[in-house]
């Protein structure tokens, strides 16, 4: 994007208020087609709702739909959402480049949208930050004031709708423009016209008692039942009361310790958190390819200079451990890397397709890096595909 300020919008709208971005692209171009879009909906590895506004009532369906469901419209506004499609569809993956100033441990999908004239989803508001691209019509959205859990809701079984809703700011969004909502802050968009496209760049960001839950969960599977308090732990100040039926400063102390020490173990954390937060939004479709890659393939390829790229439903991200070292986690997987292998990780993290150095220290470690991306369907060569997706 040329015309957008990234250190003025961290500063002053980040996770802080909207903002409207006029058409920042050189050329705007609609990645993906409306009937496109109705396709992916009609598969069944892949997530789609259809939501219909009749006589002031919200109704949604949820996919897959059949392919003779959008061959009569329907007469009442209704919006076809379609969750991960970047997974699917390089141009739409392609509209989270301008946004990599953002950590990719927080990025989740893109989530495309299309809608007849008057369609949308209701008032409501989301837990995360999106960056609403508008992609083919125009767009009428209506923003209003802080929510949260204590925010009174209309009854849905589908759909989180206010049930009060002002609004503060008001825009019509036309092709290439883009609108960024922080989390918390109510939103109402609505189609203005026939051929509505909206492509939603969501970012994830864990709840506290999410991450309390599992890294406890992760925690306690490492613990014995012989791994019990002993009244040494307490020290002397385990027993000096008066009254036996205190529970004596000591002992909490004792009692305390063996909780939190083991809690606190921030390498742990780190290396728990990187798994956790790596695993695939949708970890039940199968990547991997037919036939599995070997290092010496791996090696020929690199030698060809054949171009090495992630898979796009993939999640890539590394914490660094020492001065030449690093943990990559990919897809809930840990690998630990030292020396070329750091350099190899650091490079696929920052960029979605590669070409490896066939004159680079340590290729066979490299190569060995490379094999286990591919097989567990995390990246692949160019001439390789990117697996069944079975």
């Amino acid at each position: 994007m040329l015309d957008f300020d990234r250190e003025a919008f961290l500063e002053t709208c980040w996770q802080r208020k909207p903002c409207l971005i006029r058409n920042p692209w050189p050329a705007w171009r609609n990645p993906l087609e409306p009937e496109e879009l109705a396709g992916l909906a009609c598969e069944d590895d892949v997530e789609a709702r259809l939501v219909t506004r009749r006589a002031g009532s919200w109704i949604a369906e949820h996919g897959p739909f059949a392919e003779t469901r959008f061959d009569t419209p329907d007469t009442w506004p209704w919006t076809l959402l379609v969750q991960a499609v970047d997974h699917l569809v390089p141009d739409v993956a392609a509209l989270i480049e301008p946004f990599r100033f953002v950590p990719n441990w927080r990025i989740d999908d893109v989530m495309v949208s299309y809608a007849t004239d008057g369609g949308g989803v209701g008032p409501h508001y989301d837990q995360y930050d999106v960056f609403l691209i508008q992609g083919l019509g125009q767009r009428r959205w209506r923003v209003g004031g802080r929510c949260d859990e204590t925010t009174p809701l209309l009854p849905h079984d589908d759909l989180r709708l206010l049930a009060g809703f002002e609004t503060a700011d008001e825009w019509v969004l036309g092709p290439g423009d883009i609108l960024y909502i922080p989390p918390g802050i109510a939103h109402e968009g609505t189609a203005v016209g026939d051929d509505c496209m909206t492509y939603s760049v969501g970012f994830r960001a864990p709840s506290r008692s999410e991450m309390i839950a599992h890294w406890c969960d992760h925690v306690l599977e490492d613990l014995g039942e012989d791994d019990r308090y002993e009244d040494r732990l307490g020290g002397r100040g385990a027993f000096t009361q008066a009254n036996p039926g205190e529970i004596a400063p000591g002992a909490l102390a004792g009692l305390h310790a063996m909780v939190t020490e083991r809690m606190l173990d921030r390498a742990g954390f780190a290396r728990w958190f990187g798994q956790y937060n790596s695993q695939r939004k949708y970890p039940e479709i199968d990547w991997r390819p037919l036939e599995p890659l070997t290092s010496e393939i791996a090696l020929s390829r690199i030698g060809s200079g054949v171009a090495f790229r992630r898979n796009p439903a993939s999640r890539f991200a590394f914490v660094r451990t020492g001065a030449e070292a690093l943990t990559l986690f990919v897809d809930g997987a840990a690998m630990d890397c030292v020396g070329s292998t750091c350099a190899l990780a650091e490079q696929i993290c920052a960029q979605s397709e590669i070409v490896i150095d066939h004159a680079a220290p340590g290729l066979a470690e490299i190569a060995q890096l490379v094999a286990q991306l591919a097989n567990q369907g995390s990246a692949a060569f160019d001439d390789d595909g990117d697996g069944d997706g079975d």
